[in-house]
């Protein structure tokens, strides 16, 4: 009867070593993480409060491009860029959003941006851009992050000369 229980503690003992799994290291387990993330594109895009509540993720983030596009364009209505460059009729503005909701706007020029005083178109931006609704930075994985965009801004609408 001896014999027989210590046969089984040694196959119990033995048999242990098949049931042990290999555990990742924190490296791995990181890396496999890190590789697993699509770092080009957020889970939610920044938004406003016109366009919180709706459901669809796309739509969501057309709302929120049409109505920043919007406020661009009507602060910069009362504006004298049209005046001042009357072939000047659509400029890319580059809007970043920051994790703390503030927005930084810094105009795009086109290659042959010598003809334009961008110093001054500079300067009419940020003098415009400010006191904007509050803004909900972009998530990712649950974090605010920061996000950058292009929009093209219409000063002048064809036939509105």
């Amino acid at each position: 009867m001896k014999q027989f229980s210590l046969f089984f503690v040694f196959l119990f003992l033995h048999s242990c070593q098949y049931f042990e799994k290999q555990v990742p290291s924190e490296k791995e387990l990181l890396q496999k993480e890190l590789k697993s993330i699509n770092w080009k594109e957020v889970d939610e895009y920044p938004t406003v409060v016109d366009c919180e509540k709706i459901a669809d993720k796309k739509q969501r983030q057309k709302c929120f491009f049409d109505v920043m596009s919007q406020l661009i364009q009507q602060k910069l209505d009362i504006d004298t860029l049209s005046i001042m460059y009357p072939e000047l009729d659509t400029i890319e503005v580059k809007v970043t959003i920051f994790p703390n909701s503030t927005m930084k706007f810094e105009p795009q020029y086109p290659k042959d941006s010598v003809a334009y005083d961008t110093i001054k178109i500079d300067s009419i931006l940020h003098a415009r851009l400010v006191n904007f609704p509050k803004v909900n930075p972009a998530i990712k994985r649950g974090i605010p992050v920061k996000t950058q965009f292009i929009l093209p801004v219409i000063l002048k609408e064809k036939g509105k000369e």
